[in-house]
């Protein structure tokens, strides 16, 4: 039965323990699109701690590519290092032609965590819907692990409920932990304490887990399980730790003039 990963550190890092979640990103510059001037899009790919706003190095993905009913497109040759917070990250671009659901999916070279005495990489995806089309946002990507949406993943409101079915190698996880953060760009936030920073649920006996997002932003969603089969570390094998991580964006409604 897959179980939720907790590396040997977790005894030693003590109270602090809950502030420290790790979060691979891939943010487009919009997560809709309605008019062509907006269709040329730049996406932010970074492997952080988005409450805290704390970087750590990543390094080049070994998958970035975008899929949408026309298939799976490679576009690992269109990132470019750009650091982010003063440690190693990436952007790229990309111009969407035709309506759509493009998902934008992101697989890191493996993250070795000392402090944790494990590896971690996270499977990380998130959603652009473009001229009217909304199609397809329900359909998984076939990732090791990853999130399916059960709310559509655009177009939402803060305050909505929003809710995913974890997958592993395509099967629910039942009982899955899901760490969820805030990607605090502007600083605007700052926890109360350490509980505050992470926030945590618990998905079903399907795999589905439900949270009420609090305020407009982007949000992710961090389902955490252990892979089957470690990896060798000095020929020593360590356990993995497999992310599945979906980004939405959440708005705040526009009054009326």
């Amino acid at each position: 039965m897959w179980r939720t990963l907790i590396c040997a550190a977790a005894l030693t890092l003590g109270m602090h323990s809950a502030a420290l979640a790790h979060f691979g990103m891939v943010i487009p510059s919009s997560a809709t699109v309605t008019e062509k001037k907006d269709a040329a899009l730049s996406l932010d790919i970074a492997f952080l701690h988005p409450m805290e706003m704390v970087g750590m190095d990543m390094e080049k993905p070994r998958v970035f590519s975008v899929v949408s009913e026309n298939g799976t497109q490679d576009l690992r040759g269109t990132l470019r290092e750009n650091p982010m917070l003063g440690k190693k990250a990436w952007k790229a671009a990309y111009t969407v032609k035709k309506p759509g659901v493009y998902q934008f999916i992101v697989e890191p070279q493996p993250y070795w965590e000392p402090a944790e005495d494990c590896y971690i990489i996270h499977y990380t995806k998130t959603y652009v819907a473009a001229f009217g089309e909304e199609e397809g946002w329900d359909r998984p990507a076939g990732l090791k692990t990853e999130i399916v949406p059960l709310t559509r993943p655009f177009g939402n409101y803060a305050g909505n409920v929003f809710q995913g079915q974890v997958l592993a190698d395509g099967k629910p996880v039942p009982g899955a932990d899901v760490e969820i953060e805030y990607y605090n760009r502007d600083r605007k936030y700052q926890a109360e304490n350490d509980y505050m920073v992470t926030q945590v649920v618990r998905a079903d006996a399907n795999g589905v887990f439900t949270y009420a997002v609090p305020f407009a932003g982007w949000w992710g969603f961090a389902a955490l399980t252990t892979a089957r089969e470690p990896m060798l570390r000095d020929g020593k094998p360590k356990p993995v730790e497999q992310g599945a991580v979906l980004w939405a964006r959440f708005t705040a409604p526009r009054k009326a003039k």
